[in-house]
């Protein structure tokens, strides 16, 4: 490449090979022999521009040339020369020196120095090396991002002083060992084999612990210039006498090399030629084909073992003699390495390493100082003795996944087992519990909240047959096929993640045969997982020894630098326990009484699953504070935070420890912590809810988080981090975390994270109110001011003002997205005070999109400027665009990293969460990496903030056209996100909600029609995409009934295809058939109903078909909303896949409840309005309105009704004749909904999410003024009646009397208690009519009579409390005698629990008198209740209408609505939730009105008494009473509901 300096070089392209060859020798200056390989392989200069790293390392060149060369060539390709940014020393270090200053200054683990210099890593080469550089080396992100600092850092510093050591690798071990008999070729070899070209190739290049390699021969070119560069020193005698030991042995293996290649013919050897000069499967690169030329057989063995060095010699020619193949020579060459075993007892190959202590801790931690590299570890562990097991106290320690125990006797007294389980927790299970859907296993066996210790070979500890041990025979027959089915299920990528996972054979005893249980349970592990991730310990060398060689001989693997064999169990102990994460050496503290703290043990932890427990003394004493490892951890954790991660007790322990940088204090800080405390105060409430309402992204966990940290002196506190968790189970762990190591309970704090709705919560308050006073009968009246629970609900809201207001506003608080002054002034603050500690603290996009008060501007501003350029080809535009979508309409959504890797198809076998960050530049910095707790906990990855995805959005249709119809359908094709696994069903879930779960309307309790992302396609896009994602979502949401559920309703509501909406609607069901599936069918007919409706207004003409049409949907209609309601009826469970359409639609996920009925209602009242305007039906002539009554009653049939003679009313005729049947039993129906809805308003307390019940009351409401209308004669239509009929005048009366009860919602027992609260003269006005219906009997059927006269009485004692003055009120006599009569002729067996209820009014005890009979009653009403109202109890508690009061007579019978009018001036809602909870019972005007009433419980069950008298009484709240079937005295106030008395705030005497 020399020129004239008036001649410009020719261009690259252009070079020669020859010119190549000088380029790498002169400008890269690189070794000839690598200069050469370029040569002999032709590369000119137009190839070399094509080639990057991995073509060079193809051509035999060590990765620290490879990476020199490739750095080189990227300036050559951008026509600037290679200009190092570091010192010039550096470039001078030989890998030697490099190695030095790796281990001597950046102190990584000596496993990834040791690589480095493999690899030819010398100063010059590590000066142009890169993150991904040393990660292909395996050298884990963290050690490569610290070598890369200090490596930048040398720019500051002086000239590091590198000691030279003496020789450190196999010759200093060799040269120790000189005097000893010299190992056996075979054994030599065991320390460092060329992995085989079989499937354990990749495994083994990729191991994270190898041996020190033995010192590679090398050509004398390679050697001579470290001969210059170091002159040879004089030897040691030991090291001279190795050296002739080792040319000894050299001559050994030329002499064996020789005679085997002797014996291959001409073809076999120029085959053995051809794969010797392409061998590659050692760090040597292949020998050039320009050294075999004019080789003999002596040569050849004496190139090999000079090249390779004579162990490694012999095993490629084993590999290659095996390819060819010449398995003869192969068993020959075998036989004879054998013979020289003898030569060489077998310990010398176990020589003892260093420091096998350092070998245990790189195990365990890939070269780090914490077991927190790996996320779980599984142990594996034989027989144990009892003198054993004090020294396995480091189980306690490890993150243990499960444990396969193959000791019968563990579980008994000094059993491993039995120790484990007395500090911490650990469920039995067998192997065959393992088996079924991936996820219930998980679910069943509360995998990876508590450790799982699996018995494999019997439980002695059970005196059964089936768990006793079986002997090898029979355990192969009986119980092998199960544990490989657990080793199989413990290794699926998605129980636990590849790479993250260690297992550890804990031998404890030695295995003295193949035939052993854990052996073949070894082999299974190694079929399933990469052989780095298995590590042996065993108990004693002997016991190390025959392990190994039972695997070597049947795995074909050597397993010793995966092993620790000479360390005693003491010594594992210890070096184990020594390892971080370090526990809080005080302890960790829990608030008591008296201002004192008790220690919270790992056992009482392990128990309290569902709950993240804050201490008093969170995070202190864990790290050294003033060491560097704390500064770096302190700076990390704050950078995640204000990134957009979320807050940790860490933020808050910081800002405790620099006062004069305090955590941000949002303005809403006091007035919730204010809250919290005047709860506190009220001593008789057990469980409060208080909300929390927050825009998403404005704060508000972190307000939360901020409060409780600051009231931990004064609480218990936690959060709940397992929302799946059913309430009871998180109220019993509530309960215990209350009573923990003290005898008072102590006051709790818990915080329930991003819940949707605040209903749900009130689902925990029950459960928790029951769980404290359970097994609380120690606890006395001075207890109960400690004995509380208050839940701070944080709730996600787009509309949190809104939601504030609804509620009470002493039991909630909102925040939302603006910042006031002085929350700006705050964040100002604090930006400088992040200068002051971090480099660019603008980059922290999260705390300044805050700071900025949302900004649009600035949010804007930022994603234009990261997404310029952006390519949605590539994939990391791709997964950045399903990130936006997902993050921008699905809150906490995320997707997962491992997901990620797959996605990019990265083979990761090491865990390297930054790999994923660094393939998603440029968009990495809006990216962070949260750990997800679901499934034991994994790493998800989403972007830093809402407003930036949605932002993003916005950005991508702006600037490059992409909608988010597009990305959304990009993502359903992604076939990777819907295989089966636990990560992706997750995904799964978050990309259906994004199609199905729609908001709520911002101005009111409704939600909107469809989910924001369908809603927003829709009016870009229209129907035909809408469709099509949800076609392609189906095909992909296979067992999802929700996706075509969804579909059906976009198809109604929007495009009013009601074919079409048909068809999706019976895929949902057929898919899944539960009460929404089916009442979308039915919405989808009566949609249909009222589309026809409408279009026939429109038209002039009449078409009596349209009628046959109507009639028919209707009929399609009502059939599917009765089967929705009784599949209501019946349901035990919610089912899961409900949640998706009942979380939207209904109250609660427990309940279709009364929709079915609703529907039923509208569809026969939609009929009644089309049967009105039929030309003979028309309700504008009320002789036309009579004839469509008449029919409707069954009282005329249709042939009767007066019509015109014509062709169109002829054919109505016959379409309602053909439907006669479905229309006469309308009426009927109707008539039956309407009392039920009665029983349901009346008797049943309102469910938490009152909206829906007001909804359908008002619907019902409206429908009975039809019915009234329609069906209740007017007063002048009867005047006109008894005019043309006064013979009928008597009936016409009783008519008239009854309708007019019927209009009035009075002519059922639930229809008059509703009018308690209405006015005494309506009442009056009922109780005349009903008296004259009693005057009249003897023209009344029994069943009616009887009907009447229970309602009379009941009107008399409400008219009695309304106005005791009315002539028509009885006296008590009158009405008790009447009832008696009643009650002789109805028995105990009525079917309405009506009569029993008066009896319960009239006639219960007082103190003065008993009423035996009264006990019948009681029994008798529950009884019916439970018969008639059954469906009704099974979803909801009854209410009680009349309360005990201290008055005589009927004058003790306190209506509630009376009670109410005591609490006029508070809002209807905190009337409400006072009512809800009980606690209106500790209100004044409630305890001076009612009578408190004595009794027992006995065996669980309230009774009140009344001298001999004991009255069963059923508790009105959940948790009424305590468990442990105690008999104690109690009192409580008495109500009447209509399956009998309730006993309201009970309280225990004692």
């Amino acid at each position: 490449m020399s020129h004239s300096t008036n001649e410009p070089p020719p261009p690259t392209e252009e070079w020669t090979k020859e010119e190549v060859h000088q380029w790498l020798m002169t400008e890269v200056k690189v070794h000839q022999t690598y200069a050469d390989r370029f040569l002999e392989e032709d590369v000119l200069g137009d190839y070399l521009v094509a080639f990057v790293k991995k073509d060079i390392l193809d051509l035999g060149v060590k990765h620290g040339p490879a990476v020199k060369i490739t750095s080189y060539l990227e300036r050559l390709k951008q026509g600037s020369k290679y200009e190092s940014g570091f010192p010039a020393y550096v470039e001078k270090w030989t890998k030697e020196q490099v190695n030095q200053w790796l281990l001597q200054h950046v102190k990584i683990y000596g496993k990834y120095a040791e690589r480095l210099q493999e690899e030819d890593v010398s100063g010059d080469c590590l000066v142009c090396f890169r993150k991904q550089d040393f990660l292909d080396l395996d050298v884990k992100s963290g050690p490569a991002v610290k070598i890369l600092r200090e490596l930048h850092e040398l720019n500051n510093k002086p000239e590091p002083t590198l000691q030279s050591t003496p020789p450190t690798g196999a010759e200093q071990e060799e040269a120790q060992q000189c005097l000893k008999p010299q190992p056996s070729h075979a054994q030599a070899l065991a320390t460092k084999q060329p992995e085989s070209l079989n499937k354990h190739e990749s495994k083994k290049a990729h191991s994270p612990v190898k041996k020190a390699p033995v010192k590679e021969k090398v050509p004398e070119k390679e050697k001579a210039p470290e001969k210059e560069k170091a002159p040879p020193k004089e030897e040691p005698l030991k090291l001279q006498a190795l050296r002739a030991k080792r040319k000894q042995s050299d001559g050994i293996t030329v002499l064996l090399l020789q005679k085997t290649l002797e014996q291959l013919g001409r073809t076999d050897l120029k085959t053995f030629r051809f794969h010797l000069r392409h061998f590659n499967a050692t760090q040597h690169e292949p020998i050039a084909q320009s050294k075999l030329e004019d080789k003999d057989n002596m040569d050849i063995a004496d190139l090999m073992t000079d090249y390779y060095g004579s162990k490694a010699a012999l095993q490629v020619t084993l590999e290659i003699l095996d390819k060819i193949p010449r398995r003869d020579l192969v068993n020959d060459l075998k036989r004879n390495m054998g013979q020289l075993m003898p030569q060489c007892p077998s310990k010398e190959v176990l020589r003892r390493e260093a420091n096998q202590g350092d070998k245990l801790k790189n195990l365990l931690t890939c070269g780090g100082n914490s077991l927190d590299n790996y996320d779980r570890f599984v142990v594996i562990v034989n027989k144990s003795s009892p003198e054993q097991v004090e020294y396995l106290q480091f189980l306690n320690k490890l993150k243990l996944f499960c444990v396969l125990d193959f000791d019968p006797d563990s579980a008994v007294p000094g059993g491993l087992c039995h120790s484990y389980r007395e500090t911490r927790v650990a469920n039995l299970h067998n192997p065959s519990q393992y088996e079924g859907q991936t996820e219930a296993v998980m679910k069943n066996l509360n995998l990876y909240k508590q450790t799982s210790w699996v018995f494999c070979n019997g439980r002695h500890d059970l005196a059964s047959e089936s768990n006793r041990e079986l002997d090898y025979k029979n355990w192969l027959r009986k119980a092998c096929r199960d544990v490989e089915q657990l080793v199989s299920f413990i290794c699926k990528p998605e129980v636990l993640l590849r790479g993250r996972t260690l297992f550890i054979f804990l031998l404890l005893s030695p295995v003295q045969t193949e035939k052993d249980p854990i052996f073949d349970t070894y082999k299974a592990f190694y079929k399933h997982t990469e052989e780095e991730s298995i590590i042996s310990i065993c108990e004693s060398q002997s016991t190390f020894e025959k392990w190994r060689d039972l695997i070597q001989e049947k795995c074909d693997c050597d397993i010793t630098q995966q092993s620790v064999y000479e360390l005693t169990l003491s010594e594992v102990n210890g070096s184990i326990m020594a390892l971080g994460p370090f526990n809080q050496s005080s302890g960790r503290l829990l608030p008591s009484s008296g201002s004192s703290s008790v220690v919270l043990k790992q056992k009482d932890e392990d128990f309290m699953t569902a709950l993240d427990i804050l201490c008093l003394n969170q995070c202190e004493n864990v790290y050294e504070e003033n060491s560097p490892e704390f500064h770096d951890f302190k700076i990390k954790v704050e950078e995640e935070f204000f990134r957009g991660g979320k807050v940790k007790w860490w933020n808050f322990y910081f800002c405790d420890k620099d006062k004069a940088k305090s955590f941000i204090k949002r303005d809403k800080y006091e007035n919730l912590k204010k809250m919290i405390k005047s709860q506190s105060k009220d001593p008789q409430n057990t469980c409060v809810l208080l909300n929390l309402f927050h825009d998403p992204g404005c704060g508000g966990t972190t307000l939360a988080m901020h409060v409780m940290w600051d009231l931990r002196q004064d609480f218990r506190c936690a959060v709940l981090k397992d929302n799946a968790l059913p309430k009871e189970e998180v109220a019993i762990q509530v309960r215990r975390l209350m009573k923990l190591e003290s005898d008072k309970p102590s006051p709790v704090l818990l915080l329930v994270d991003d819940s949707k709705e605040t209903e749900n919560a009130h689902c925990l308050v029950n459960c928790i109110r029951k769980a404290i006073v359970e097994d609380c009968s120690s606890t006395t009246v001075d207890d109960a001011p400690n004995g509380q629970v208050i839940i701070l609900n944080c709730v996600r809201s787009h509309s949190p003002k809104e939601q504030y207001r609804q509620h009470s506003t002493t039991q909630c608080q909102y925040i939302t997205k603006t910042l006031t002054k002085n929350e700006q002034d705050d964040f100002e603050k604090k930006l400088q005070e992040l200068k002051e500690t971090h480099k660019k603290p603008e980059n922290f996009y999260s705390f300044m999109i805050m700071k900025s008060n949302f900004d649009k501007k600035y949010i804007d501003g930022l994603v234009r400027n990261t997404l310029e350029n952006f390519d949605m080809s590539t994939k990391a535009a791709q997964l950045f665009a399903f990130l936006a979508l997902l993050n921008t309409y699905v809150a906490e959504s995320e997707i997962s990293v491992s997901l990620s890797e797959d996605f990019f198809g990265m083979k990761m076998i090491h865990w390297r969460e930054d790999n994923v960050l660094d393939r998603m530049k440029p968009y990495s910095n809006f990216l962070i990496i949260d750990t997800v707790e679901e499934w034991g906990g994994y790493k998800g990855i989403r972007i830093l903030h809402q407003s930036i995805a949605s932002a993003s959005l916005e950005e991508l249709e702006k600037s490059y056209h992409l909608k988010v119809s597009e990305i959304a359908m990009a993502m359903l094709h992604c076939d990777l996100f819907f295989r089966v696994g636990v990560v992706r069903h997750r995904l799964m879930l978050s990309i259906q909600r994004m199609l199905i779960e729609r908001q709520r309307k911002k101005d009111g309790d409704e939600r909107e029609a469809f989910s924001p992302l369908i809603d927003k396609i829709r009016n870009q896009q229209g129907r035909q995409t809408v469709q099509d994602i949800f076609v392609k979502a189906s095909s992909q949401f296979v067992m999802s009934a929700s996706i075509p559920q969804a579909l059906a309703r976009y198809l109604y509501i929007s495009e009013r295809d009601f074919p079409e909406a048909v068809k999706w609607a019976e895929k949902a069901k057929n898919i899944k058939e539960n009460p929404y599936t089916v009442d979308t069918i039915g919405q989808v007919y009566k949609s249909n109903l009222k589309s026809n409706i409408q279009s026939e207004k429109q038209k002039k003409s009449c078409n009596p078909e349209d009628l046959d049409t109507n009639i028919k949907l209707a009929v399609n209609a009502i059939r599917a909303f009765q089967r929705a309601q009784e599949l209501g009826n019946t349901e035990d469970e919610p089912e899961e896949e409900a949640a998706d359409e009942d979380s939207e639609d209904y109250p609660t996920k427990s309940s279709y409840n009364v929709f079915g009925y609703v529907g039923v209602l509208e569809i026969t009242f939609l009929v009644f309005e089309i049967l009105s305007k039929l030309p003979f039906f028309e309700d504008g002539d009320p002789m036309r309105k009579r004839y469509l009554q008449s029919f409707l009653k069954q009282t005329i049939p249709i042939t009767n009704v007066y019509k015109e003679d014509n062709e169109i009313n002829n054919r109505y005729i016959e379409i309602i004749k053909d439907h006669e049947r479905f229309l006469h039993n309308l009426k009927t129906e109707v008539k039956e909904i309407f009392e039920f809805f009665d029983c349901y308003f009346t008797y049943m307390k309102g469910n938490n999410s009152g909206e829906f019940d007001s909804k359908n009351h008002w619907t019902i409401c409206v429908h009975f003024k039809k019915y009234v209308a329609l069906f209740c004669t007017s007063p002048e239509e009867i005047k006109k009646e008894r005019e043309n009929n006064p013979k009928l005048n008597l009936k016409m009366d009783i008519e008239e009397r009854r309708l007019f009860l019927e209009e009035n919602h009075a002519d059922t027992f639930a229809g008059i208690l509703q009018h308690l609260d209405k006015s005494a003269e309506e009442m009056e006005s009922i109780t005349e009519h009903y008296a004259f219906l009693q005057q009249k009997q003897q023209y009344i059927n029994p069943k009616q009579k009887t009907r009447e006269k229970i309602n009379y009485i009941l009107s008399n004692i409400i008219l009695s409390l309304l106005k005791p003055t009315s002539k028509y009120v009885k006296r008590y006599s009158q009405l008790s005698a009447l009832l008696l009569e009643t009650l002789q002729d109805v028995g105990l067996g009525h079917p309405f629990p009506d009569p029993y209820y008066l009896a319960l009014l009239l006639f219960w005890p007082s103190s003065a008198q008993e009423n035996t009979e009264i006990r019948t009653y009681v029994t008798a009403i529950r009884k019916s209740s439970r018969k008639r109202l059954s469906t009704l109890f099974r979803k909801r508690s009854t209410v009680a209408h009349f309360y005990l009061g201290k008055a005589g007579g009927l004058g003790r019978l306190v209506p509630k609505p009376k009670l109410d009018e005591c609490f006029g001036r508070l809002h209807r809602n905190t009337l409400a939730q006072l009512w809800r909870n009980g606690d209106i019972f500790k209100e004044k005007e409630i305890i001076s009105r009612l009578h408190r009433v004595t009794g027992t419980i006995e065996l669980g069950e309230v009774f009140a008494n009344y001298g001999k008298l004991r009255l069963p009484v059923r508790p009105a709240f959940i948790g009424g009473i305590r468990s442990g079937f105690s008999t104690e005295k109690v009192s409580f106030y008495l109500g009447f509901a209509i399956d009998g008395p309730l006993a309201y705030d009970i309280q225990y005497e004692n």
